[in-house]
């Protein structure tokens, strides 16, 4: 027969919450490196002192593991899913997900701002878990499950209305 690769529940959601806690305090070393470059060569001396803000709020951050920012984002998740691989348990890769990220700004060591609300059209209501998330799912060859995650600032995910008004 063919192997299937089991993806248990508990191990996912964990995936899904140490990622977002890690993300929440830590920028990427690429990051570090082009903000010290840019702080050794930056000749205007406010530009210079914005960065050296930037970079010790870093490690302040990340030895405090402390959110880098305080709009912890909407959480955006690309999962591929092998075709092989096989889930424990009989909840949806939606409801794993929001498990994970339930579990994530939760956490009381380090709770994250919960920006998510209920009918944003509407009534607006904070869900208090940062739940629902956006989940794009790719079937792909194999028995392996990825997981790529991005906590996208508020900002970037606000919705506008456009009217057209009359010219008068």
């Amino acid at each position: 027969g063919v192997f299937m690769a089991l993806i248990k529940e508990q191990d996912f959601v964990n995936s899904i919450a140490n990622a977002l806690q890690f993300i929440s305090y830590y920028h990427p070393l690429d990051f570090i490196d082009a903000m010290n470059s840019a702080y050794i060569k930056e000749k205007n001396p406010a530009a210079k002192d914005a960065i050296a803000q930037i970079l010790i709020n870093s490690r302040m951050s990340a030895e405090g593991k402390r959110p880098l920012c305080q709009d912890t984002g909407i959480v955006t998740v690309f999962v591929k899913i092998g075709m092989q691989a096989s889930f424990e348990g009989d909840l949806t890769v939606q409801e794993l997900v929001d498990a994970g990220v339930r579990k994530a700004y939760l956490d009381p060591s380090n709770p994250l701002r919960a920006s998510i609300v209920s009918d944003p059209a509407g009534s607006r209501i904070n869900t208090k878990d940062n739940t629902p998330s956006v989940v794009h799912i790719e079937m792909v060859q194999g028995e392996y499950v990825e997981i790529m995650i991005a906590a996208k600032g508020g900002g970037s995910e606000n919705k506008a209305k456009m009217v057209m008004l009359n010219p008068s």
